[in-house]
């Protein structure tokens, strides 16, 4: 608050210069003179009167609040009233708007230009994210563009490609990316293969794909989903291994009872499969970021795995067969070995191993009474390769026994 004390001496505080205004320019000089050269005298002067009339001085500051407040308003609602008058005017004369515009843009080219560039310099990743993204909406029209422009321009694209040339380094590059690109197209079709096929990328689809991949990476619950989608797979597969048998016979029984009650007939292996990922869904704390993808997949795991372990159970059962097959008739196995190696000596033939004979032999026997549903042919050389090896061992360790034994009784 502004004391009014031109005299110099003390007086008492006063109010402010505004309530007692001069009409003399003269004056309003003087007490602004006054007012820069004793701002700390005024400033005391002030906070003594403030004290002293601490209620006259709140009001003051309420009145002048108010008075403030009410101006603004005024102010606000006057410039409301401009624009609505605005907004209606160009919605009654849209015509008139548009020539203007053009009609000013037309008068303004330089300062469009540069409002153009202003703007482009302090947003240029949103204007090229925006314009990214008007062509990454529609390729079509995209490629209807650049193609209408390539053909617009022709010499200056010849341009371009002269100055992108001109490097040597570039232009030797390109040369042998070529060169390289017939051979191999001659090798393929020498060798009667089809030519190679690329898919060209386009910008529209890089983009895309970076999108995603930044989505997918940098989602803040990506760990969180990837423990559980491991968990909740590797729970499953322990559990369908482990009670496979019992819950198939429990899905076999509920089959039965829906064709009982007339209901339409469900695969087994769905059910078993269905029932499973209920019972590991139920067991672990939580699965809220599972969906029906990871569940699918989960399961294809838990299939494949449970074929990986019903094959090399049924390689195993078919070794461990043709071992015990082989001890069991060894003699007759031996004989038929000797009298297959006397009808190729008698043919020509060469001669054959005798244990390779006998585990061929054991093989043919046992492989009627071995489930082999999963086995390949592979498996099955693998299974009498192995069980040869433990016929050869186990043979060669009755020699050293019969050896011993012979050298004990001799001495």
């Amino acid at each position: 608050m502004i004391m009014n004390d031109l005299s110099g001496q003390d007086a008492a505080p006063q109010k402010a210069l505004a309530e007692h205004p001069s009409g003399s320019d003269a004056e309003a000089e003087k007490r602004r003179q006054y007012v820069a050269a004793n701002r700390d005298r005024i400033r005391e002067l002030n906070r003594l009167w403030r004290a002293e009339h601490l209620d006259r001085a709140r009001q003051l500051n309420r009145d002048s609040m108010r008075r403030a407040t009410a101006r603004r308003h005024r102010e606000a609602e006057v410039r409301a009233r401009r624009r609505e008058r605005a907004k209606r005017w160009r919605v009654e004369h849209p015509e008139r708007r548009r020539v203007y515009q053009q009609r000013w843009v037309a008068e303004n080219r330089e300062k469009v230009r540069e409002y153009y560039n202003r703007y482009y310099e302090a947003h240029r990743d949103e204007v090229n994210a925006r314009a990214a993204a008007r062509r990454d909406a529609d390729p079509d029209r995209t490629k209807q563009i650049t193609r209408q422009w390539a053909e617009r321009n022709k010499e200056r694209r010849a341009e371009l490609q002269r100055n992108r040339r001109s490097d040597p380094e570039i232009y030797q590059s390109e040369l042998e990316a070529n060169a390289a690109a017939r051979r191999l197209k001659r090798s393929l079709s020498r060798a009667g293969l089809p030519p190679k096929l690329l898919h060209a990328t386009t910008a529209a689809e890089r983009r895309t794909n970076e999108r995603e991949a930044d989505e997918y990476f940098n989602d803040p619950s990506r760990p969180e989903h990837v423990r559980q989608f491991t968990v909740f797979a590797e729970s499953l597969t322990e559990h369908v291994l482990k009670n496979g048998a019992r819950m198939r016979e429990f899905a076999e029984a509920y089959v039965v009872t829906r064709a009982r009650m007339g209901l339409p007939p469900a695969p087994v292996q769905n059910i078993v499969y269905a029932r499973a990922v209920e019972i590991v869904a139920e067991r672990m704390r939580r699965v809220d970021l599972l969906t029906s993808r990871d569940v699918a997949a989960a399961v294809r795991s838990t299939k494949a795995e449970e074929r990986r372990e019903e094959r090399q159970q049924q390689v195993d059962w078919h070794m461990k067969a043709i071992v015990v097959h082989f001890h069991r008739n060894s003699a007759r196995l031996d004989a038929e070995a000797e009298v297959e190696n006397l009808a190729r000596a008698h043919r020509g033939m060469p001669l054959v191993p005798a244990e390779s004979l006998v585990v061929q032999l054991a093989l043919q026997d046992v492989i009627e009474r071995v489930p082999t549903s999963r086995l390949t042919k592979a498996d099955a050389r693998t299974a009498a390769r192995i069980a040869g090896l433990h016929i050869a061992t186990s043979l060669e360790s009755h020699d050293v026994v019969d050896q011993s034994v012979h050298r004990r009784a001799l001495s």
